[in-house]
């Protein structure tokens, strides 16, 4: 009799958080079309963009991914696929990992705010949490990342010299440290890793 198959993924992880502001777009683009389409892990990013079409920069990535890019709609547990605060709104995972909006002051000069959906999001999955920060221009996510970090979450920071604009690595790095430091192209087969360990 044969053995059972060994199944692909792990459960040592349950989510993915993103923050990333200049040159995200396109960073987005080079991460998202590296990762397999049976990704299990939600990833929910914040994008500062001055364009107010959620649903257009969905479309944009999506020809990019095989996962499913969408807006976060509040209420809703997030589950595989890719899930984009929406413009205007501070996104936050509620203590039942269910999605909320806000519409708070701006935190760093902009909401949506990616400490406010790191911090949200350390305090719900604590541990079991990845945190990645990507090319920016200014210091959001850095003390979200820092909060994930004290919660036993694992911290990715995009490699200063691969960062179109590394000052909000370069901030989380200050601020927060990193497990990893990484190159843009080595963070999607890092993740599958890191999704696939128990």
């Amino acid at each position: 009799m044969n053995a059972p198959a060994t199944a692909r993924w792990g459960d040592r992880y349950a989510a993915v958080v993103v923050a990333v502001s200049t040159g995200g777009i396109q960073a987005l683009r080079r991460l998202l079309s590296a990762l397999p389409g049976d990704f299990p892990l939600p990833i929910m990013v914040v994008l500062h963009t001055a364009t107010s079409d959620g649903y257009g920069l969905c479309e944009v990535l999506q020809t990019h991914s095989t996962l499913p890019v969408t807006i976060a709609e509040i209420g809703d547990t997030p589950g595989p696929g890719v899930y984009l605060a929406p413009p205007g709104y501070h996104l936050l995972i509620e203590r039942d990992h269910r999605f909320s909006l806000s519409i708070d002051d701006k935190v760093c000069f902009v909401r949506p705010s990616a400490d406010v959906l790191f911090e949200s999001a350390a305090d719900a999955w604590t541990d079991r949490l990845i945190g990645i920060v990507l090319t920016g221009a200014n210091d959001d996510g850095a003390r979200g990342l820092r909060q994930l970090r004290l919660r036993g979450g694992h911290a990715i920071v995009q490699a200063l010299d691969d960062a179109e604009m590394p000052s909000m690595p370069e901030a989380a790095l200050r601020l927060a440290g990193a497990d990893e430091l990484v190159p843009l192209a080595a963070i999607a087969p890092r993740l599958v890793e890191l999704a696939s360990s128990t």
